[in-house]
């Protein structure tokens, strides 16, 4: 997969990988690789790019998409987000529009 300026490391990934396993709903073996789905979300996020419109190196779009609805769910009494809280874990800046005002690599 080419790397895109929104991708996280490897590293930063395994901080969040049990947080977004815990979203799992069906006990099938996975058929993409969760890295590749959150970099793909995250490149919709800082691009604003439509669905249809993602690379073709990510995973298809329907299943980002569908992985995105999953994490953006309420799971607290706050409101927040799966998807809401791990950003906040991996300390990236957002926006209520969901646009990454900054650089995820250092």
């Amino acid at each position: 997969m080419t790397g895109y300026p929104s991708d996280i490391t490897r590293q930063q990934f395994e901080l969040i990988r049990p947080d977004l396993e815990a979203a799992r709903r069906r006990t099938r073996p996975r058929q993409v690789d969760l890295y590749d789905v959150f970099n793909a979300v995250l490149y919709i996020l800082r691009t604003g790019s439509q669905w249809r419109q993602l690379p073709h190196d990510f995973p298809n779009w329907q299943t980002v998409c569908g992985y995105f609805c999953r994490w953006s769910e309420p799971i607290n009494e706050q409101g927040f987000s799966r998807l809401d809280l791990i950003l906040k874990k991996l300390s990236l800046k957002v926006d209520d529009t969901w646009a990454v005002r900054y650089p995820l690599h250092s």
